[in-house]
């Protein structure tokens, strides 16, 4: 684990299931417009967190790109999900802004909700086909902006699933 801290806020990043963060508050879904269960990230949270998930985020659905939506756990061992709709890479543009703003509205979102710690993935890398390194470039930079405006969010957790993302996140965290 790689960890700095910037303001009032410690920012890690780990390999591991974004899923299995017992110690978080609130997990990021990479979610689709629907909020509907499917592949990935989205896919792996609506199966732990059952389908009460879906059931409750139905109504909260669709979100655009750059939005972010909050949910309860449901089965998982966190209170809350929040949802951000990344942008799909060469189609939503501009895609450096709207994928700023999934992390902003996420950690805006969680802090109004009193979250102290939270768990994103690396947001529009899969099959969004966002290149890892410019996606943890905008990651970082809008967490590290973001941190001194939050009141209650003191941890925040980039929860990679492959050895080669999390290089990459450790890099670009190490170089802030």
């Amino acid at each position: 684990m790689t960890s700095r801290q910037f303001e009032q806020v410690a920012i890690e990043t780990v390999q591991g299931d974004i899923t299995r963060q017992p110690d978080l508050d609130a997990i990021v879904n990479a979610a689709n417009a629907q909020l509907r269960i499917g592949g990935g990230v989205a896919g792996a949270i609506h199966r732990a967190a059952g389908p009460g998930l879906e059931k409750e985020c139905l109504p909260l659905g669709p979100i655009r790109p750059g939005q972010a939506v909050i949910s309860g756990g449901h089965n998982l061992p966190n209170a809350h999900v929040i949802h951000c709709l990344g942008p799909v890479y060469g189609q939503d543009e501009p895609s450096d802004q709207l994928l700023a703003s999934c992390y902003r509205e996420a950690l805006m979102l969680a802090d109004r909700n009193g979250v102290t710690a939270i768990g994103f993935p690396a947001i529009s890398t899969g099959v969004f086909g966002y290149p890892i390194e410019p996606a943890a470039q905008v990651a970082l930079r809008t967490v590290c902006d973001t941190a001194p405006s939050l009141a209650t969010v003191s941890r925040v957790r980039f929860v990679l699933f492959s050895e080669s993302d999390l290089a990459v996140f450790d890099k670009v965290l190490k170089d802030r």
